[in-house]
């Protein structure tokens, strides 16, 4: 008697799709290894295609956890935790807020809120900010962590606050120590709101695995590719993609 790997899906979702978002996972873990930004977003931009809008976020932030907390092990001796614990701390509140409204988007806000956050993040310079202080800190994270219940990639946004340190191992190593605190945050509150996360972990867990492999080896993967010339390539495909989710927004 042969063992059906369909077992292990959610679902409606066949293994050529999750097969394709491991090696995805792979892929933008490498590219997050290798240019500090951009993986997590391009993988969302490839959920929101492919599952079910209800398992987007949830789905994309337990993946994330996986990759960020791996990342903050790894450089836990490099995390400025007077930076992290507060936007931590504020990432509770915020998921709680974020989760309010979550509910109440149909499919096709849905669809533009991401589309449109894709956008803004990937042609949009954002001015760098210095934040000091925990109430100023904690409040940061509590914005963050109730946007991120809705477009869930909220790396980029998350990075712009954290420039004041001029060491980027640094920055790094407490990007991804904040980035776990706000995905397991968000989980929580999809579980409060109802989410059955079982029939996704098997997915989930070879995804962050593969996501672990990729970090590793994404700097050795993507050295010989310029730098210009790949971010180029990306903020293009993500360009097309949100185009789509915008189109997709609007017109159904």
């Amino acid at each position: 008697m042969s063992f059906d790997p369909s077992l292990l899906l959610p679902p409606g979702l066949d293994i050529p799709i999750a097969l394709g978002l491991v090696a995805l996972s792979f892929v933008t873990s490498a590219i997050t290894a290798a240019f500090a930004l951009g993986g997590g977003m391009l993988l969302l931009s490839v959920m929101v295609i492919v599952l079910p809008v209800s398992a987007i976020v949830p789905v994309h932030g337990l993946v994330q956890l996986g990759s960020n907390a791996g990342r903050a092990m790894l450089r836990r001796h490099q995390v400025d935790w007077s930076v992290a614990l507060p936007m931590i701390v504020g990432a509770v509140p915020g998921a709680l807020v974020g989760g309010q409204f979550v509910s109440l988007l149909p499919e096709n806000v849905f669809a533009l809120a991401i589309g449109l956050f894709i956008l803004v993040t990937s042609w949009v310079r954002m001015p760098r900010r210095a934040v000091h202080g925990p109430a100023a800190l904690i409040g940061i994270g509590t914005l963050i962590g109730a946007i991120g219940m809705i477009v869930s990639a909220t790396g980029p946004l998350t990075a712009l606050f954290l420039t004041q340190n001029p060491d980027r191992r640094v920055i790094v190593a407490t990007h991804a120590a904040i980035m776990t605190g706000q995905h397991l945050s968000k989980i929580a509150v999809f579980a409060a709101l109802g989410f059955v996360i079982g029939p996704w972990l098997p997915l989930a867990a070879a995804m962050i695995v593969a996501g672990l492999f990729g970090t590793w080896s994404g700097s050795h993967l993507l050295e010989r590719l310029p730098e210009r010339v790949f971010r180029l390539g990306l903020k293009g495909l993500l360009t097309l993609i949100a185009l789509d989710l915008v189109r997709r927004g609007l017109f159904g």
